[in-house]
């Protein structure tokens, strides 16, 4: 038997995962998590095999949270379900130790083949993530300005170009507006842009912007 823990903040998602992991006789939902904190509280006390984690959850979550949970316990299976598109952060969920990544409009149909990969060890990404982790690893690769960007601050870029303010990114993130404010203002600097606009025209002319699903 399987035993997973599902983590994300929206209480119906989690009811209607809950309701998809029915049909799978080899899989039980042990607990949920509602938070970062909580996920850390589980993770701690252990009785499961594998973490079904939403990537925006209050307090600590994202990469932060990924490392930390493989830090302290790296024999934990851990696969990302989120609403952003696998182009943007997959390969970043994957190496801070996520072992799969998949979208919650694919959840339907493939949450639990996804479940069964990670749990027995495999990688659940697409040929596209391998494509890119592959990529990433080449030596001579010329990185473009947004890869020098950390992983928050690359959440902070996707969510500034497709239109949101500091203050609504504040709340999305569970930040303060003042850390929204410098992580914009190091995106800046660490890229050679010196405005929003710019910012945005050059999401627009990398193709990031057409990719990214707020």
């Amino acid at each position: 038997m399987i035993r997973a823990v599902i983590a994300d903040d929206h209480a119906i998602m989690r009811e209607g995962l809950k309701l998809i992991l029915r049909t799978a006789d080899d899989i039980e939902v042990k607990a949920e998590a509602s938070d970062g904190f909580e996920v850390l509280a589980l993770v701690r006390k252990g009785d499961f095999d594998v973490l079904v984690m939403d990537l925006s959850m209050p307090g600590r979550s994202g990469m932060d949270l990924i490392r930390q949970i493989k830090d302290e316990f790296p024999e934990v299976a851990i696969l990302v379900l989120t609403m952003h598109d696998e182009n943007q952060y997959a390969a970043r969920a994957i190496r801070a130790g996520a072992l799969g990544y998949m979208t919650k409009e694919s959840a339907g149909t493939e949450l639990v083949k996804a479940i069964r990969k990670v749990h027995n060890g495999r990688p659940y990404i697409s040929m596209d993530v391998a494509e890119q982790l592959a990529m990433d690893a080449m030596p001579t690769r010329l990185d473009m300005p947004h890869k020098s960007l950390s992983d928050r601050e690359f959440e902070v870029f996707n969510f500034l170009v497709s239109g949101k303010s500091v203050t609504e990114i504040a709340e999305l993130l569970h930040l303060s507006v003042k850390t929204v404010s410098t992580h914009k203002t190091r995106i800046l600097q660490k890229m050679g842009i010196n405005s929003l606009a710019e910012l945005v025209q050059y999401a627009v002319v990398q193709g990031l912007l057409e990719k990214f699903k707020p």
